[in-house]
């Protein structure tokens, strides 16, 4: 399994406000059934690596559809071999690492 960093940005909006082509990628991620997690600096979602990296390139056509001519797709990949990864396990973990610090 791999963690996949998303962040899709429409460029040439009438707005400064990408919500609404962020709404339209979560509509479809819900669909998915990829685990994921919103944040506020793009999206996290798991799976293998081959499926996310395919799941990418369909949500990046996504703004193209509403009229978008240019958008910029930054990815980050995390794909750990030697133990199952899984959102929200690496927070776990440096917390664990704190606490047990403070003993």
């Amino acid at each position: 399994m791999a963690l996949m960093h998303l962040t899709i940005i429409p460029l040439g909006t009438n707005s400064p406000s990408v919500g609404e082509y962020v709404a339209d990628i979560q509509k479809v991620l819900e669909k998915s059934g990829f685990p994921y997690e919103l944040t506020d600096m793009g999206t996290i979602i798991e799976g293998n690596t081959e499926d996310l990296l395919k799941l990418a390139a369909r949500l990046s056509e996504m703004p193209f559809s509403k009229g978008i001519n240019r958008v910029v797709t930054q990815i980050s990949l995390d794909d750990r071999r030697d133990k199952k990864v899984s959102i929200g396990a690496k927070k776990t973990a440096v917390a664990d690492r704190l606490t047990k610090m403070q003993e």
